[in-house]
């Protein structure tokens, strides 16, 4: 395992715009909790939605303020450690990419990860958690289990950057370090793909550094991420198993699992603090935040945006609106508003 692959070819870098403004956002209205007759509750957010030849179809918000995309990023580092060699197959490159739920199948592939470098659980460095998705949790805790680093949702991308450090002959002890080998490697594919320079780091929940870009820039890299071609064959590869596997990018119930399947070759990935990706294959793309990270905003949203982005209507009615309920009836729904009011009414 120690033997240094060739390198497969990187195509050559965009020119780079300057690092983003580390400001405080001025998002806008974005959505609404509607209770009967009456506004209950206000999400702010931003937006931005590229067309096919990346050109800006709508905007909204503040798109060029330094954000955190937090897992949203996997997806990009995921293409950094292919790029280094990393030597899994299409299964366990998705759960790589993904924020996978913590069931039976999530654990058993990020222990194969491991197991390709002979590594062990202690070797993640990551915190020990509960499964993130609801159904595997319970299922784990009738099992009598507790936290574990593998049941957190991040265990497939770090048991994925110590095998590419255990490949490439990199420390494994400090693998979670900025200025690891690794790490630059991945800020760099991470400027490559937004076309600008990282604005700020910092760490991420599950220790790993964490890139602060732009909104726009986010979906210029879901965009180039989606449209990949064998000239940038790691791209291609990351693409390639996250529409093969959804079920790895997400999990059973997982909205951006059931999205990826209701659009045939779509690539979205969620990020904790209402962060959302999604990118057809033409080069449509589309990149959400909600202002105060709250998780029932960001799906209709996503949804409304794609529309406006041409995608059919029917294809998104089940992730358009939150139902609202009052004694187990509906009685309102969240709904995307401002430039997006009236998308998929």
């Amino acid at each position: 395992m120690r033997n240094t692959p060739s390198q497969p070819s990187v195509p050559v870098p965009r020119t780079r715009r300057p690092a983003p403004p580390c400001r405080v956002p001025t998002h806008v209205p974005i959505a609404h909790l509607v209770r009967g007759d009456l506004v209950e509750g206000v999400h702010h957010g931003s937006l931005a939605v590229l067309g096919p030849t990346g050109d800006v179809m709508l905007e909204a918000g503040d798109t060029e303020a330094a954000f955190y995309p937090r897992s949203a990023l996997k997806p990009l580092q995921a293409v950094a450690m292919v790029r280094a060699g990393l030597p899994i197959r299409e299964e366990l490159l998705a759960l790589a990419a993904g924020s996978h739920s913590g069931e039976e199948r999530h654990v058993t592939v990020a222990r194969w990860i491991l197991a390709h470098g002979d590594l062990a659980e202690e070797d993640l460095r990551n915190p020990p958690d509960l499964p993130y998705g609801s159904l595997a949790r319970d299922a784990w805790l009738r099992r009598g289990l507790g936290p574990s680093r593998l049941a957190h949702n991040c265990s497939g991308k770090h048991a994925a950057m110590l095998l590419t450090c255990q490949v490439r002959g990199w420390s494994t002890k400090d693998y979670l370090d900025p200025g690891h080998p690794l790490q630059r490697e991945i800020a760099a594919t991470i400027e490559e793909f937004t076309g600008q320079s990282v604005a700020a780091v910092s760490a991420d929940g599950c220790g790993a550094p964490l890139f602060a870009v732009s909104l726009r820039g986010l979906a210029r890299a879901a965009r180039q991420l989606a449209v990949a071609v064998p000239t940038d064959a790691a791209a291609a590869r990351v693409a390639t198993a996250m529409r093969a596997h959804p079920e790895m990018v997400g999990g059973t119930g997982r909205d951006v699992t059931r999205l990826m399947r209701a659009l045939p070759g779509l690539l979205a990935k969620d990020g904790f603090e209402g962060v959302q990706f999604a990118a057809l294959r033409d080069g449509r793309a589309v990149a959400v935040k909600i202002s105060d990270g709250g998780d029932r905003a960001r799906m209709p949203v996503t949804a409304a945006a794609l529309e406006r982005a041409g995608v059919n209507p029917a294809l998104l009615t089940a992730f358009a609106t939150t139902p609202v309920t009052g004694g187990g009836m509906s009685v309102g729904e969240l709904r995307a508003v401002g430039l997006l009011a009236g998308a998929l009414s």
